[in-house]
């Protein structure tokens, strides 16, 4: 199998800030709104979809419309085997 290295480095770079880890980390447990997320990290409503805005922009995570609401997941498999290595440590 062949990397390609620049996703790859995209996506590491979006995960390279702790709110946006614990977005995801979070998201891998759940899927859940902006509201949800801002409720748990204690984050304004605009830093966090700053943050969701990188995620999508990297294919980390896809939202879903559920009203007025949008609901986010995580939609890259590697992203998750990353998660699971990080919680190791």
């Amino acid at each position: 199998m062949v990397a390609n290295y620049e996703k790859v480095s995209e996506t590491l770079k979006a995960l390279a800030h702790p709110a946006r880890l614990k977005i995801v980390v979070g998201l891998l447990k759940d899927e859940c709104n902006v509201a949800q997320i801002q409720k748990v990290l204690g984050l304004p409503q605009s830093t966090i979809s700053q943050h969701l805005k990188v995620l999508k922009n990297a294919d980390i995570i896809k939202g879903r419309r559920e009203g007025t609401k949008t609901c986010y997941r995580v939609i890259d498999v590697q992203v998750k085997k990353i998660v699971e290595i990080i919680k190791r440590k």
